[in-house]
């Protein structure tokens, strides 16, 4: 009651500022926006970029950088004298108990708050040259989109009372204009015999609606194109369109000329001279350079395939390796493509900084370049750092850091050697706990294969071989782990847009080092099986109840739950206690049980986003595979659960697809609406087990938010077991962020999924199990809000998740426990998708 009190006070406050505040008499702030197009009202999204001023931004509905604004003083001192004369009481306590320059301090910390408030967004006052200007510039779009009669008018509403003001845009589109008549004329022989030669399709069609975008689109296709076949000083300028504005019937004419010569200058006069044919006639590869030892001597120069490797100090690359990166070889004729292959795969490579490539022409020759490569190498040893901070239904809060050294050029050949510590502690039910670990990885910039298998994919694909081997220990993190592992992996760049990645022989052996602590960590299940031994007692006239639930002592419920198992009479009188002893012992075996998990996997990724602040994309990925193929026919001994071994440790037999699916829109402002889908599932065989590390898990900050890690699920059960595993899940979230104020950002989610059982075990409740469509019905859905404070570097992440629909209730399933008292707050590092 306490915070709700709290949120509406505080809702209250900001309801109550006054938002013109700070507006002067004769100005008015501009509170909204409207566009009508032919006398509709539109949003117009696609327009926002071109109207000059906008409101000041709101987050939901509300001004709240300009509230924080409006509580700084415009006319409050800037100086601590100042602040002296204006405060002298405070000033002179603060300096007669302390000092001087204690109440310097203490005038300042008051002048830097009050300009802290004063940075945030100040009101947006109306502008009527801003307005003028939108209005320039939305007639200068409709006429890039072929309405050249089109007319934009403005309309200033203000309310002199409030102080504020509404902007009304008018635009009148008017008839758009077709293509007709399209001619191109091409005055270079040369160029004129490329451009027949490629047969491309053209933008430009007859009968379609101008836009400017076609022509730009024809500009870039006829670019590419010739500088792809070696007119390397081709540029968009050498092109011309020319439209006939003359005609009265919405039809325009095009001319299209491409001309044959470039201007250059020539001793202080500029010459005309004809486009040709380049080819790159020698390559230079400068392996250290540096700006401020420029133009020292080289001491070391070798030749590879005709490239010219130099260097100030001792060559420290290999140059038959560094060549692979090199596209565009000596009498190669020049190649856009090519050229920015080679700096995309230079840059790769992860061990320069900058890798800048020049081309110049061969003194006497009008057809021949020289292509200088500068590559100015990184650091050779580097130290990074990860911190992290955690918290879940397990794990109250907790901790984690991960220092590494990377070493690059390991073996000459550009690779990445990386040694890697990482440490946590928790406070958990249980008590603290930690976690220590170490690997140690290379990546080599090429595969690493037998028989040259490495040629079954080119070297423009940018292949990776990464090796990697690993262990960790845990103390009090379910029941001790200590985890050793090893990776081989293959990757490659197929195309901009997808990469493939091929895991082989990535192996993990995970022991348990304290199963005796069972009934410790799981402490329910101890709870359920000590209900059953008090039933069990009261028929068999047994004195099994209590049972004992120290680790010593944890061999005699081990042994209880066994000898239930066996007990045909006790199944036949109480099946529900009989059951559900059964499902734990089977859960103890899983959970206990030490595995041996032998992966093969083959992934698929599409991405088509451009750049890092593109937010208009779509991502997909699947990845699928099998454990314990190969081991598993290689052995033939199985141990006393029946379960297949490989040297005396059980072995993981399972095959497990992933399919991820997410779609981002960008709505302008800053605004985006983010989807993922997620499905996934595991089948086993051989009467193998899943393993508990590699089973699916519903909740937490990058999952279901209103729910905590590990606690949602399986199906329509509510088991209140510490960890609630399942061997299928689907998942889906929808996001929608938005700018607050400066670093601020916002978020409105909903999450929706679960986890079920689809292994037929005999041995799970049909709550549990994923019968089909029947089974949707177990979906839990949580919504809420959340904060991103915007680093550039990393996102700190802040979510608040309510139980909106929860699938185990038996009625009033739909917003029962929809409260701050039942939330999940959630701290994350980075967008949860």
């Amino acid at each position: 009651m306490k915070k709700i009190s709290f949120y509406f006070l505080l809702i209250i406050f900001f309801v109550s500022c006054n938002s013109t505040k700070h507006v002067t008499d004769g100005e008015h702030m501009l509170n909204e926006n409207y566009i009508f197009i032919d006398s509709v009202k539109t949003k117009g999204a696609e327009l926002q970029k071109y109207i000059l001023q906008k409101p000041n931004p709101r987050f939901l509905g509300l001004p709240i950088a300009l509230y924080f604004h409006n509580i700084g003083n415009h006319n409050k001192p800037e100086t601590p004298i100042k602040w002296a004369i204006k405060n002298p009481r405070s000033y002179n306590f603060v300096k007669t108990i302390f000092s001087e320059k204690q109440s310097i301090s203490y005038a300042n910390s008051f002048i830097k708050l009050n300009n802290w408030f004063l940075d945030y967004d100040e009101p947006e006052i109306i502008n009527d040259l801003k307005i003028s200007r939108t209005a320039d510039n939305l007639w200068a779009y409709y006429k890039t989109q072929g309405y050249f009669k089109s007319s934009v008018s403005s309309t200033i509403n203000i309310d002199s009372i409030k102080k504020k003001a509404t902007v009304a845009y008018y635009i009148k589109k008017g008839k758009a204009t077709l293509l007709d008549t399209i001619k191109f004329k091409i005055d270079s022989p040369v160029l004129d015999s490329i451009y027949k030669t490629a047969n491309i399709e053209t933008f430009l069609k007859t009968g379609d609606q101008y836009k400017d975008v076609a022509f730009r689109n024809e500009a870039n296709t006829i670019v590419k194109l010739f500088r792809n076949s070696g007119i390397y000083h081709f540029t968009e300028s050498a092109l011309g369109f020319y439209v006939d504005s003359t005609r009265t019937d919405y039809k325009t004419n095009v001319e299209f000329l491409i001309s044959a010569e470039r201007l250059i200058e020539e001793n202080g006069l500029y010459v005309e001279k004809p486009f040709k044919v380049q080819t790159v006639k020698e390559v230079n590869v400068i392996t250290d350079y540096s700006f401020t030892r420029k133009g020292e001597f080289i001491k070391d120069t070798v030749f590879y395939n005709g490239i010219k490797f130099l260097s100030n100090n001792k060559l420290r690359y290999n140059p038959k390796y560094l060549a692979q990166s090199i596209f565009l070889k000596p009498n190669q004729i020049y190649k856009d493509t090519l050229s920015n292959l080679t700096r995309t795969h230079l840059k790769s490579l992860k061990n320069f900084k900058s890798s800048n490539i020049v081309y110049s022409s061969i003194p006497g020759s009008d057809d021949e370049l020289k292509m200088d490569i500068f590559l100015a190498p990184l650091e050779k040893f580097t130290l990074g750092s990860e911190t992290e901070l955690t918290h879940s239904n397990i794990r109250n809060i907790g901790a984690s850091a991960k220092f590494s050294i990377t070493n690059r050029n390991t073996f000459k050949g550009a690779e990445l050697l990386k040694m890697s510590l990482l440490g946590s502690w928790f406070n958990s039910n249980n008590g603290p706990g930690y976690e220590i670990g170490a690997d140690v990885s290379i990546e080599i910039p090429r595969f690493v294969v037998p028989f040259g298998l490495n040629k079954l994919v080119p070297k423009e694909m940018s292949p990776r071989t990464l090796f990697s081997v690993g262990s960790s220990f845990q103390k009090n993190i379910g029941l001790d782990r200590q985890t050793f592992s090893f990776l081989t992996d293959y990757k490659w760049q197929f195309n901009q847009k997808k990469t493939i990645q091929l895991e082989i022989l990535n192996t993990q052996y995970v022991q348990n080092l304290n199963i005796g602590s069972f009934f410790d960590i799981y402490s329910s299940e101890f709870d359920n099986l000590n209900a059953v031994a008090k039933v069990y007692d009261n028929i068999n006239n047994t004195s099994i109840y209590p049972l004992p639930r120290d680790e010593k002592k944890a061999a005699v419920s081990v042994n209880f739950m066994r000898t239930v198992s066996t007990n045909t009479n006790f199944q036949a009188s109480n099946s529900d206690e009989y059951t559900t002893a059964t499902n734990i012992l089977n859960r103890y075996n899983i959970i206990t049980s030490d595995f041996l998990i032998p992966v093969f996997a083959y992934s698929y990724t599409y991405n088509n986003q451009t750049t890092f602040k593109d937010s208009n994309f779509s991502f997909f990925r699947a990845r699928i595979a099998n454990s314990g193929n190969i081991l598993g026919l290689l052995s033939k001994n199985t141990n006393a659960n029946n379960k297949k071994t490989f040297l005396n440790i059980p072995l993981a037999q399972y095959f497990k697809t992933d399919i991820e699916y997410k779609k981002f829109w960008d709505f302008g402002n800053n605004s985006v609406l983010g989807v993922r889908t997620f499905l996934g599932a595991i089948i086993t065989y051989d009467n193998s087990d899943i393993p508990f590390t590699k089973s699916y898990f519903a909740g937490g900050s990058n999952d279901i938010r209103a729910w905590q890690t590990y606690e949602l699920g399986p199906g329509s059960r509510n088991t209140g077991l510490e960890y609630n595993t399942g061997s299928f899940k689907f998942l889906s979230s929808a996001e929608y962020r938005f700018d607050v104020f400066n670093r601020l950002k916002g978020a409105l989610f909903v999450d929706a999924g679960n986890i079920w059982d689809i292994s037929g075990s005999s041995l799970v409740d049909q709550d549990s199990r994923f019968t089909g469509f029947n089974s949707l019905k177990d979906i839990a859905i949580g919504s809420g809000f959340g904060a991103r404070l915007d680093f550039s570097f990393l996102i700190l992440r802040f979510d608040i998740g309510f139980k909106t629909y929860e699938p185990y209730l038996d009625s009033n399933k739909w917003f029962r426990n929809y409260n701050f008292s039942n939330a999940v707050y959630n701290v994350g590092i980075n967008y949860p998708f």
